[in-house]
């Protein structure tokens, strides 16, 4: 037992967390995935959301130093960025910890439309930066990550895939860039959650250390995906996981 789990279900959380991370390190959204495989798993919301954080961190940092390694990340917007994602990020876990449990189950109803409204009429990443003004590209990374950050700490499932949207799209970054920028600032919205929820006693350590073996593996293979294929592989993949998620919500409502 581990945690008070048998040790064939942590390891499917594992299995379903490789997954997750991989899909998160192509295109964002991995904890679409992930959360529900701690749900399926019979973790109760909070501990599941807390114990995501954990595997989700610990696994962002592989993408992260790939991007790192071959120079995809504006360091510039990035780090001003950082200070806004954790600040957002700690607020919103604090948010979620005054939710009563069977609200958070539903947050994605929200969210799900949207995020699908702006895939859909996507029809391509760029490849190549566009023309913007430096102080509009600056406003739009920083209040995105404070933004997006408070939505992390809260909840979390679709924060790179949000950013990443935005980035391209709003900042007018191109999609490689968008990426590893996207990595640093995920990655510190997480390690802010991760800290509030580690303090808050919500997070499942052991269970959350096994799980991050498997997120790590599959961030550094999802990176190197994306890397070399760039906008090929982000759309299929991110339209997949909302296509997922929209089983998951209707499966839900039909109390399935």
């Amino acid at each position: 037992m581990i945690s008070g789990y048998p040790v064939w279900v942590v390891l499917l959380i594992g299995a379903g967390v490789f997954c997750a991370s991989f899909v998160d390190a192509i295109g964002g959204g991995g904890g679409i995935i992930s959360v529900p495989v701690y749900l399926l798993a019979g973790l109760p919301v909070h501990n599941a959301l807390a114990t995501n954080k954990m595997s989700a961190c610990l696994g962002t940092f592989a993408s992260t130093f790939r991007y790192l390694k071959n120079g995809f990340v504006d360091w510039l917007l990035a780090l001003p960025a950082v200070g806004f994602a954790v600040l957002g990020s700690y607020f919103g876990t604090r948010l979620q910890l005054m939710v009563d449990e069977r609200y958070l189950k539903y947050m994605l109803l929200v969210v799900l439309p949207a995020v699908a409204f702006v895939m859909l009429r996507q029809k391509k990443f760029p490849e190549e930066r566009g023309q913007i003004a430096p102080w509009v590209q600056r406003a739009v990374v920083w209040g995105a990550a404070l933004v997006v950050g408070v939505y992390d700490g809260f909840y979390g499932p679709g924060t790179g895939t949000f950013l990443l949207l935005i980035y391209c799209n709003f900042a007018k970054m191109d999609l490689r860039t968008a990426s590893g920028t996207v990595k640093v600032v995920n990655l510190s919205s997480n390690i802010g959650a991760l800290a509030t929820a580690l303090f808050a006693g919500k997070v499942l350590v052991p269970i959350g250390l096994i799980a991050a073996v498997f997120s790590i593996a599959g961030h550094y293979l999802g990176a190197g995906m994306t890397i070399r294929n760039g906008a090929k592989v982000v759309r299929p993949v991110i339209l997949a996981v909302l296509g997922l998620l929209a089983v998951k919500v209707i499966l839900e409502l039909l109390g399935v």
